[in-house]
């Protein structure tokens, strides 16, 4: 018997070694691309339990698992597969064109695209890497519905306008709320000559992991009183599991305009000229006189001169951009180091600029529950600047000088006797730098309280620091005090401490719920100073301290805060009926006293058909989802003290007090954005899918200065009045219409509409007039307001004009005048594209990879203010575009350009003759690359080498007859251009190396 049990102990002893190695044995294998490309980071989950791994760097990954188990293997914006485990597996991975597993990033959380019931666009490193721009936004350019993005000009600091589905409103800001891995940064721009800069010219595209744009109330509420114009969440790379990289890229371009007017030659100019003072005066004497004081000695007669001063204000420019990464992560801790360097030659004289940037991202895992991090990203940003649009010596305005001027003189120095000051002599004896520094840190905590509840705690702190000096000799033009030095410096820091918690747990199988709440508090401080000097012995000084007289300065400080309170609660059923709800509360000290505190609600809904007993099995309907928001969002960029009743300080015989300067509003707040999306989302044969969203918003409250009476002591009052409709469509279509081993094509494509609409303004509905612009109840938003050119009359060569007064019917009177004075202003044009898209196709064949973004706009007009001295025939001596030549010259000529009068203004002012249609249709993007075979480099220890050839506005299509129909003023005006550049072409040759 004592055998017996001795036997039977041994036999179970024996079976559960068994037991316990069957259960510890594990499965090795590989996880790559279909090209063979080893994926690192990689999630390997045995289905139906908690045991997983990830592969490292060189794609293998180890496993607690028996053979004959499925394993769910998965990575970001590839397909997840499910293969059943055996002996030295190769899982080969494909690219997920519909990314329906792709993780949006929606404001303190995540969430996938599946389950997303938002309006939410998102590009990767992988769409933005390697465009040779120097700013972020431009790189985003045609791949997002929904999202305008245009520079104002080609000034390589131009400044940017980003419209996330449409105008969200008429006086307040426009521009969306950019937040850098949870840090809401300051975009204010900050420069003093006129031109505006773009803040986020500071950040580098070579730390960029993704960018998610929050285009609908639903996603968006969680940013409360900031969210109405959307929100962009930028977020930086991380380490990834495995084995340490070490990326290095290097590549140089070379720019160009994109386009470039014709202007009158030196003898086409004479010919012009002396015709138009033949026609008013009845003789060329006039024109002869003028012709001789531009010549400056020259014999124009015979052509001596024949200055081309547009290619003198412009320039070939070059780009030099220079990037490295080394990320990698263990068990406990993960890190990305990133520098980039960026050298950009501006395609306009002197436009030049100099970046350099860093980053480090940290995360260490102290233990099972607790995870500490920090973020640190530093740049700096030198730019060499010319003038605003509206000065005489930006560079653009050279082309209204005389061919017939000399620009240079015989010894080198610009001539500076010319029709208006030269430039050059401005380039050549002054210099305008801005120079921006920008500090970005977070440092965080994540403490897991149960496995299901994470308590996170962020305090982040964001400094813009920017300095401009501007020196100017005495030989600049209109200098009356022997040089003058202006100087400024600026610094914009904003901290951030927020705490929130996370809840994220299935129960039964069929019920998840995501939740996030917490609180957040904003501090943003603004200091400026600047000072003035004159009189300076000689150009060798060129700061402050060298002038005999320090005559101007000013100085200020100002500050903000945000307090706030935050939730969100998602819900999935069975993994296709979707709930979601969030609230946010901001206080705010830039609104009134009775209105310091608001509430911005959510709600949306989605249902995953496709999970439907009637259509899972469907394989040709792989994926269907509805979905609806309904939110409300608020827009505070109302200036800090429009609330309040100020005084400032005022003087009189040395003696100094204070007086009023404006009236206080205690109920004043912020503009208020109700929004509606509804949308679906559909797939075929895992090829094929489209998205398409109608979203309808109106934003109620727009801030407005409303006249007081004059007893009142104030002119205005600053109110919260008037209504602004927004509403459009989107369709967003992305196709796999190739996906074998050997060949790859995708293509993704995205159309937007947009319509803007005033429903209110104050002082019951009065229309508000620009220059040359209107908001009216009706009309879109700044639509064009001017009087209708009805070209010339072929009798006499005088300019017409439609009368367009009220008929008694209350139709229009288009009967036409030579009288501009008795024509009377009509609403003309919009400002504002109404149909948008962007087309980008992607290509790999054998190592080649290929692509290409085509972006358009339609519906948009463009009024070229500059036009009233550009294309006048022959009115001043300012050169004159070359359709000029196609004047009125006899009774019965038919042309659109009036008789050339010289000083009679025939047709000269402000019509519809300078307004343009914008519709184009743009090559924005190019590349074509090669990646070496892996054979020939993993010798010398190398993953990857890549050398790839790319252009940014490669071509144009378009019939608008001005520099560009992107191009716009920098200095004021909505849609209206003014000696304004084009941007600029680029082609750039570069290499990648991984290690």
């Amino acid at each position: 018997m004592k055998i017996k049990s001795k036997l039977l102990m041994s036999l179970i002893f024996f079976l559960a070694l068994q037991l316990i190695y069957a259960q510890e044995s594990s499965i090795t294998g590989i996880v790559t691309d279909m090209t063979g490309m080893p994926v690192p980071g990689a999630n390997v989950i045995v289905k139906g339990t908690t045991i997983s791994a990830q592969s490292n760097y060189e794609g293998e990954f180890v496993i607690k698992a028996k053979k004959g188990q499925i394993l769910v293997v998965s990575f970001l914006g590839m397909k997840k597969t499910e293969i059943a485990a055996s002996d030295a597996m190769i899982v080969k991975l494909a690219d997920d064109a519909n990314q329906l597993e792709t993780v949006l990033v929606i404001g303190y959380g995540t969430t996938s695209k599946r389950k997303s019931t938002d309006a939410v666009a998102k590009v990767t490193a992988k769409d933005i890497e390697q465009i040779p721009v120097a700013t972020v936004q431009n790189a985003l350019v045609g791949k997002l519905a929904g999202v305008q993005i245009t520079q104002t000009n080609g000034k390589v600091e131009g400044g940017m306008s980003v419209r996330v589905r449409g105008a969200a409103s008429i006086s307040a800001g426009r521009e969306p709320l950019y937040v850098l891995d949870g840090i809401p940064l300051v975009t204010t721009n900050e420069s003093s000559n006129g031109a505006p800069t773009n803040p986020l010219l500071t950040l580098s595209p070579n730390e960029i992991e993704s960018i998610d744009v929050l285009k609908d109330a639903s996603s968006a509420a969680i940013y409360g009183a900031r969210g109405a114009n959307g929100v962009v969440i930028i977020t930086t790379k991380r380490g990834k599991a495995g084995k340490g990289t070490f990326a290095i890229n290097i590549s140089q371009g070379v720019s160009e305009a994109t386009n470039k007017r014709k202007w009158l030659n030196a003898a086409q100019y004479v010919e012009l000229f002396k015709e138009a003072a033949v026609n008013e005066f009845g003789d060329a004497a006039e024109a002869e006189d003028t012709f001789d004081f531009l010549a400056q000695g020259t014999d124009w007669r015979n052509g001596e001169v024949d200055s081309d001063w547009q290619d003198t204000a412009f320039q070939n420019g070059f780009t030099t951009d220079a990037d490295f990464s080394v990320s990698g992560a263990d068990e406990k801790t993960k890190y990305f180091f990133s520098g980039a360097y960026n050298n950009t030659k501006g395609i306009i004289t002197s436009n030049e600029l100099e970046r350099v940037t860093a980053r480090t991202n940290l995360s260490h895992q102290v233990s099972d529950k607790l995870n500490l991090g920090m973020n640190l990203s530093f740049s700096r940003s030198e730019i060499k600047r010319v003038a605003n649009d509206n000065s005489f010596v930006t560079p653009l305005q050279a082309i209204a000088q005389s061919p017939l001027s000399p620009i240079r003189l015989a010894d080198g120095t610009p001539n500076p006797n010319t029709l208006y000051a030269n430039f050059l002599l401005s380039v050549d004896n002054s210099f305008y730098k801005t120079i921006m520094r920008r500090v970005t840190g977070k440092v965080f905590g994540e403490y897991k309280i149960i496995p299901s509840l994470k308590l996170t705690s962020d305090f982040a702190y964001d400094l813009l620091s920017q300095t401009e000096d501007n020196w100017n000799g005495k030989n600049v033009p209109f200098q009356a005090t022997d040089g003058d030095v202006f100087a400024s410096s600026v610094n914009n820091e904003t901290y951030i401490w927020s705490n929130y918690l996370s809840f994220d747990k299935t129960f039964a199988e069929k019920h998840t719920i995501n939740a996030v709440a917490g609180t957040e508090f904003n501090d943003f401080n603004r200091r400026f100073q600047s000072v003035t000097s004159i009189y300076f012995p000689n150009d060798s000084f060129q700061t402050v301290d060298g002038g005999a007289e320090v005559n101007g300065g000013s100085g200020n400080e100002t500050d903000y805060t945000f307090s706030s309170l935050f939730g969100r609660v998602s819900y999935s059923f069975d993994n296709k009926y979707l709930l979601k709800a969030s609230i946010r509360r901001d206080g705010s000290s830039r609104f009134g006293a009775n209105n310091r505190f608001g509430i911005f609600p959510s709600f949306s809904a989605g249902w995953i058909m496709s999970e439907e007993s009637f259509l899972k099995e469907n394989k040709i309907l792989t994926f269907l989802k509805l979905k609806g928001s309904w939110g409300q969002l608020g827009n505070a960029e109302l200036g800090n003290f429009a609330s309040r009743q100020l005084y400032g300080p005022n003087s009189y015989n040395l003696r100094t007090g204070l007086s009023f300067r404006q009236a206080g509003n205690p109920d004043l707040t912020w503009e208020k954005s109700s929004q509606v999306d509804l949308g679906f989302e559909v797939g075929f044969l895992d090829k094929f899918s489209l998205d398409f969203d109608y979203y309808n918003k109106e934003t109620d409250g727009l801030l407005f200065s409303v006249p007081l009476p004059l007893s009142s002591g104030a002119a205005t009052i600053n109110k919260n009045v008037g209504l602004l409709a927004s509403s459009g469509l989107e369709f967003t279509v992305n196709t796999k219409n190739i996906d074998s081993d050997k060949f790859k094509w995708s293509t993704s494509f995205n159309i937007t509409t947009n319509q803007t609409v005033v429903k209110e303004l104050p002082n019951n509905n009065t229309d508000l007039i620009a220059q040359f612009t209107i908001n009216r109840v009706g009309e879109n938003a700044s639509s064009f307001f001017l009087k209708e050119y009805a070209g010339v009359d072929p009798a006499n060569g005088d300019a017409l004009y439609f009368l367009n007064t009220i008929n008694a019917d209350g139709s229009l009177n288009k009967t036409t005048t030579n009288n501009y004075g008795a024509a009377q202003r009509v609403v003309t044009g919009n400002p504002f594209p109404e149909l948008m898209a962007g087309l980008t196709n992607t290509m790999n064949f054998r190592g080649f990879d290929f692509s290409f973004t085509f972006q358009g706009e339609w519906g948009a007009s463009i009024y070229n203010s500059a036009g009233i001295y550009q294309s006048v025939n022959a009115d001043y001596f300012d050169n004159q575009t070359a359709d000029q030549l196609n004047r009125w010259q006899k009774p019965g000529d038919i042309t659109n350009v009036p008789q050339a009068r010289l000083y009679a203004g025939n047709g000269t002012q402000a019509s519809t003759r300078f307004l343009d249609n914008a519709d184009f249709i743009r090559l924005r993007n190019l590349t074509i690359g090669y990646s070496l075979p892996k054979t020939t480099i993993s010798k010398m220890g190398m993953s990857n080498v890549r050398v790839y050839l790319t252009g940014v506005n490669v071509l144009t299509f378009t019939d608008y007859s001005g520099y560009d129909p992107e191009a716009r003023r920098d200095d004021a005006g909505i849609g209206e251009e003014f000696y304004s550049a084009p941007p600029a072409r680029t082609i750039a040759l570069g290499v990648n190396f991984n290690f």
